[in-house]
């Protein structure tokens, strides 16, 4: 693109049509090619068009800012629920956790995108499905399979949330990586007010303390029930009304952790050796392996998509490309460990699990690999890696689904 850009510098249409072909791809190239004609009007009005931001913070309009008002109180009063109806807690809140933010968010990129009735539907029925089935499960004590459908049923109103946000553009891999770069910003944006919030209820707390009033009970199970379910809700609200809240810190907390969990991983390996410790042995330790698997798949997907956005130098796809493969070699020792784990004792519902997701992953970081060095050969773009992983997010969700709800039936409810 970057050759049709330079040679339409002066033709405001063709760089228009350009634009609406892929606007992630035109903002990219435009930036890298924009110093070789910076004083040409048109040039500069594109440049100012792409990258322009407002100090101030937008509230958006009454009726938005009272609908995210009423969404944050619905969320409360769902975390309410056990207290409200006397529902046993640990039974509401593993099964029921997700349905304090995810519907409301779907709501909220439902109206915000304008989805059609039918769209509307899908999604709701989705949703109540999913309720449904989770609540209708047997309370079977230590159910490897209850447990696992209340794990991964989170994943799948995360999907459904994502169909929401990307509206009928589901085949875009633009549309997709936003959403990963939503949720990167999100788990920003979410932390600052948790953290903010966090500060006011000390302060609050320790001075209603001071003169002998103890509100700690009282605060917890009204204010902080009612806070948590708002914090992600209200954040999406600033994160959409105002990107550019979090839009340039997003991107460097991206580039400073990809290299430090790089550096993470290799000592933690080499460390692996000499502590004595193995997954193949250590079922705890395996679960933690994986864990740590899935948060640096985290980081490869949020690095990845905030990569897609700007020019990004060699070094710095270097680094992710030494990350991605690093992490392969964590997940070939993931794979390994459970495959040996079932040549011992057989398959089980965890193990099934398990062994699904390394495989998935596995490919997809392959498939990342591959399209890294054809950026760093010069044979492809930024963009041919996003798509390797939003190309894959289906495969992600059709597996949350298979778990969730047909695990508990293939194996028994045990």
């Amino acid at each position: 693109m970057k050759d049709k850009i330079i040679r339409y510098i002066n033709d405001p249409r063709e760089l228009e049509h350009l634009y609406r072909t892929n606007k992630g791809q035109f903002k990219r190239d435009f930036s890298a090619v924009y110093p070789d004609f910076k004083g040409l009007i048109l040039a500069d009005g594109w440049y100012e068009r792409l990258h322009y931001q407002t100090d101030e913070v937008n509230w958006g309009t009454k009726g938005e800012l009272i609908g995210v008002i009423i969404a944050c109180l619905v969320g409360g009063v769902i975390a309410k629920i056990p207290a409200l109806f006397h529902i046993d807690e640990e039974f509401f809140y593993t099964r029921n956790v997700g349905f304090t933010v995810f519907p409301l968010l779907a709501a909220y990129f439902a109206w915000k995108n304008k989805l059609s009735a039918g769209r509307v539907a899908f999604i709701a029925a989705a949703m109540l499905g999913g309720l449904i089935f989770i609540g209708t499960l047997p309370n079977v004590a230590k159910s490897d399979t209850l447990i696992l459908s209340c794990i991964h049923l989170p994943f799948f109103l995360w999907a459904t949330v994502g169909f929401a946000f990307v509206n009928d553009q589901r085949n875009d891999v633009e549309k997709r990586l936003g959403y990963l770069s939503y949720n990167g910003d999100l788990i920003v944006m979410t932390t600052l007010i948790v953290i903010a919030a966090g500060i006011l209820s000390a302060i609050t707390i320790g001075l209603f303390s001071l003169i002998g009033i103890h509100i700690e009970k009282f605060y917890f199970e009204n204010i902080v029930l009612f806070g948590l379910p708002a914090a992600p809700i209200f954040g999406t609200y600033l994160i959409q009304t105002n990107p550019q809240l979090v839009g340039k810190v997003s991107p460097v907390i991206a580039k400073i952790f990809s290299p430090l969990v790089l550096v993470m991983l290799i000592i933690y390996l080499v460390a692996i050796i000499y502590s004595g410790k193995n997954p193949y042995n250590d079922r705890d330790f395996l679960l933690i392996f994986n864990a740590l698997l899935l948060g640096v798949m985290a980081i490869i997907f949020f690095s990845v998509a905030e990569s897609t956005k700007t020019t990004r130098s060699q070094a710095e796809m270097w680094i992710l490309t030494l990350l991605s493969v690093v992490t392969v070699v964590v997940n070939g020792i993931a794979l390994s460990a459970i495959l040996f784990r079932i040549a011992e004792g057989g398959i089980t519902p965890n193990r099934a699990a398990v062994l699904g997701g390394d495989v998935l992953i596995l490919v997809n970081l392959l498939l990342i690999i591959t399209q890294l060095f054809k950026v760093l050969s010069k044979k492809a773009a930024i963009g041919s890696v996003g798509k390797a992983i939003a190309g894959f997010l289906p495969v992600y969700c059709l597996w949350a689904i298979i778990v969730t709800f047909l695990f508990p039936f293939l194996f028994g409810f045990k």
